[in-house]
């Protein structure tokens, strides 16, 4: 069973849709047992990273989600689930966020004279062997949404970027923490093959 963190972030039928359609059960839940008992969980979410950790910190998921992580149990966060898997974020100064993997979230630099927030199908450039993406060829085209990007400190853990005005950081991985910044639930067939290609990691311990 797949648990799917619900802390009032939206984005979660979508993603409970596209495990249904894989046949993969998934569960919305907020509940502590249920989602330290899952075989994994996702955490998904639009909206602000302030607001956001303040959601966590109400439910004390932040406890969990960090429980999770220590546990080896395989753990992927979707756009703002990505954020939040890092130390801070621009967007909200001064709001420490879950510190499981390092790195900064930044905004998009205006000078580059594109819109913001960033919406819309780009191509990846995948590297360094993510297991999210096995069995996907070429440069992948996925679905994104947002105004703030990943700066990860170690370059090692990510395993796809993509270009708009600046080098974005869109998918990291280490040992049994994935993200993705953009939407695989949302991104035709390669997002469900990632999905797929995470349903079928086993316990990383």
């Amino acid at each position: 069973m797949i648990a799917i963190i619900d802390y009032d972030a939206g984005n979660l039928k979508s993603v409970e849709k596209a495990l249904a359609f894989l046949g993969q059960p998934g569960v919305v839940t907020r509940d502590r047992k249920e989602i330290l008992g899952a075989d994994k969980v996702i955490l998904p979410g639009v909206g602000a990273f302030g607001d956001a950790m303040n959601q966590l910190k109400k439910y004390e998921l932040d406890r969990v989600i960090q429980e999770v992580a220590e546990n080896g149990t395989p753990l992927l966060g979707i756009c703002l689930g990505l954020q939040l898997f890092f130390e801070g974020s621009e967007e909200s100064e001064g709001v420490e966020g879950l510190g499981i993997l390092k790195g900064r979230i930044v905004r998009f630099d205006e000078s580059h004279g594109l819109k913001i927030p960033h919406i819309g199908w780009n191509s990846l450039r995948l590297q360094n062997d993510g297991r999210l993406f096995r069995g996907i060829a070429g440069e992948p085209y996925v679905y994104f949404v947002h105004s703030y990007y990943l700066r990860a400190e170690d370059e090692g853990i990510v395993k796809a970027v993509t270009k708009y005005g600046d080098t974005v950081h869109a998918s990291v991985e280490r040992g049994n923490v994935f993200a993705c910044q953009f939407h695989p639930e949302k991104s035709s067939a390669v997002g469900l093959a990632i999905l797929k290609n995470f349903a079928g990691i086993t316990l990383c311990k």
